[in-house]
């Protein structure tokens, strides 16, 4: 943002538009990096129409935000999201959009909805993700009115959405639309020379639909659900690099995003995705990988992503990137339903079991416990939970007196192997034991380093995916949170400045959107932030209802005094810890961001969700 050029106050007969938002004396950063500057902000038909260093005059019926003391910046970009299914059932998606995200991505880790049916997706989706298989199932069999990409963007887009939305096509959907999910999830299958022409033709349809990029999946822990092909791998796993270099093709001449999840147990093919982004004699392809972190299980692995990212895009000439969460990965589990238990054999066929009595049979059986124990202390299997259980808190539990000890105490004070007496917490209580450990991104140093590392953006909150085990909405917050306390110690690793770049421009720079920017002509979309409220609730989460899914409490952060005020499409909808009444009812200002499309889009006035308009 340019140095805002002093003047005379604005009168009204001098504004060709006349606002009808203006955000007072804020301190503004513009998303691009450059330092935030005090100003007044107006918006006016969902645009922002002046950015003024000197006061604006303040017509009469036009709302005002006091901004006095606070931060001023573009609405946040989640590039990593399961909303699929949640945002045909509520599609305010209000855990987001309460920490000042405007724009989120759906269709991560080779999971749509585009062309699969209710029944397919509902597999594919619900045990990888953690989700409920009922109420996915039933949020698809009511809400899909699509068959393919372009009534899939008009069907989201007559939702009154809350934040804008963006979308890849997910691979797994589409190889099993056009294989089917049985020959899908066969290893010994390949799509014919027609199967294979009918995906790409779905994916440039797709991308001609305004879709962001196909997502893909190697990693062999992430299970199918339901009854058909249980604990078979998703589609994509199963493909040859031959698949993958064809849709490739089609993304690099579109200049469209592969997104990927490498294979965590070979890692090999990490190597294969940091190849297809290089640019050598050819134009590069954008990659985005999952996912560059601090584990605690290889405490060294993080020093190669800034590496790994610099290698490929300087002397590679290619376009990588890494995604992270900058934030503690701390994750809480009912029992054994947590996904890391996928990674060993003996975790997979306890998983595999959805009935709890035929599963504590198998708990307690001496033999599965002999299995169970061999993969936990197998030194050199590959692995992101440590398996550490003097890090595995107990925090709910029918027998009180074990809340707030570690699993690994509790074995101690049994005289049992730490596994077993796991087991039988298990069996004792089932899904009532809950307890809770961290995985990554638990050294602050660390963590401030990698954020820094070049290739590495911020993204991977999994919104709207495993409600039990983890809430990371607010990881924009968290990251300003972060930021400031450093800057306040004097001991700064990030300016302010640049957190909001890379929470915003940086993203929508590389997934092709507009959005990420604050100045005159782009669309509103704003969070007001207050400092002073970034403070240690930032950290914590709280449990909150979903009723669209049977009530499911699930896991939300609430840090209400952090944000003042979120905006999206010029419309205040949410302020000091409350929506507007009819948010995600009737009104719902976002609409579905198409890769490419002109600065400062905006929905088309028939599509307007809002009692107002």
């Amino acid at each position: 943002m340019p140095p805002l050029a002093p003047g005379p106050v604005p009168a009204l007969s001098d504004m060709a538009d006349l606002p009808d938002l203006v955000l007072r004396r804020g301190l503004v950063f513009d998303g691009t990096g450059a330092p935030g500057q005090l100003a007044d902000v107006a918006i006016r038909g969902g645009r922002v129409t002046a950015v003024s260093a000197e006061p604006l005059a303040v017509p009469s019926g036009a709302e005002v935000i006091e901004a006095a003391g606070h931060w001023v910046m573009p609405g946040f970009l989640d590039a990593h999201t399961h909303y699929d299914a949640e945002v045909l059932v509520a599609p305010g998606l209000g855990e987001s959009v309460r920490h000042g995200v405007t724009t989120v991505m759906m269709g991560s880790c080779s999971l749509s909805t585009v062309y699969s049916t209710p029944l397919d997706a509902a597999d594919l989706f619900s045990r990888v993700e953690a989700l409920p298989r009922e109420h996915v199932l039933a949020a698809l069999e009511a809400g899909k009115r699509w068959d393919g990409p372009a009534s899939y963007v008009d069907a989201l887009e007559r939702l009154p959405l809350g934040p804008n939305v963006a979308a890849f096509l997910g691979h797994s959907d589409v190889r099993a639309a056009v294989m089917g999910l049985g020959r899908a999830t066969d290893p010994g299958e390949r799509p014919t020379r027609a199967e294979q022409q009918a995906m790409e033709a779905h994916l440039e349809a797709s991308l001609d639909a305004g879709l962001l990029g196909l997502s893909t999946m190697t990693n062999p822990w992430d299970k199918l659900d339901g009854d058909r092909f249980r604990s078979r791998c998703l589609p994509s796993s199963y493909a040859r690099w031959s698949e993958f270099r064809r849709f490739n093709r089609i993304l690099r001449r579109r200049d469209r995003v592969l997104q990927g999840i490498p294979n965590l147990n070979t890692k090999y093919d990490l190597f294969f995705y940091l190849g297809f982004a290089t640019g050598l004699l050819r134009a590069p392809l954008r990659v985005s990988l999952l996912a560059a972190a601090d584990g605690k299980a290889d405490e060294w692995l993080h020093r190669i992503f800034g590496p790994l990212a610099w290698l490929t895009n300087t002397l590679g000439r290619g376009h990588f990137r890494w995604q992270h969460l900058p934030v503690e990965f701390q994750v809480h589990s009912d029992g054994i339903d947590l996904v890391v238990f996928e990674e060993f054999g003996s975790g997979r066929a306890a998983l595999h079991l959805k009935d709890e009595v035929a599963r504590n049979a198998l708990l307690a059986e001496a033999s599965y416990r002999r299995w169970f124990r061999e993969d936990f202390e197998r030194r050199f299997s590959p692995r992101v939970w440590h398996r550490d259980f003097r890090d595995a808190e107990i925090v709910a539990c029918p027998d009180a007196a074990l809340v707030g000890r570690s699993i690994a105490e509790v074995a101690a004070a049994r005289g049992l192997h730490p596994a077993d007496a796991f087991l039988d917490l298990v069996v004792e209580h089932g899904r009532q034991l809950r307890w809770r450990t961290t995985i990554a991104n638990h050294r602050p140093d660390k963590l401030d380093w990698l954020v820094r590392q070049p290739g590495v953006t911020l993204g991977f909150s999994d919104a709207g995916a495993h409600l039990r085990n983890m809430a990371f909405y607010n990881f924009g917050v968290h990251l300003l949170s972060r930021v400031h306390k450093a800057a306040l110690r004097g001991a700064p690793f990030l300016d302010v400045a640049q957190a909001v770049h890379k929470l915003t421009c940086e993203l929508a720079a590389f997934y092709n959107l507009d959005a990420g920017r604050l100045a005159v002509g782009d669309r509103a979309d704003v969070v007001v932030i207050d400092p002073a409220g970034l403070e240690e609730e930032t950290r914590g989460y709280a449990e909150a209802p979903l009723p669209e899914f049977g009530g499911l409490r699930r896991m939300v952060n609430r840090n209400d005094r952090a944000v003042a005020a979120t905006i999206v499409g010029g419309r205040l909808v949410y302020r000091q810890g409350r929506f507007v009444p009819g948010y995600g009812v009737s009104i719902g200002p976002g609409r579905f961001l198409r890769a490419g499309e002109p600065r400062g889009t905006l929905k088309h006035p028939a599509r307007l969700h809002s009692a107002a308009a």
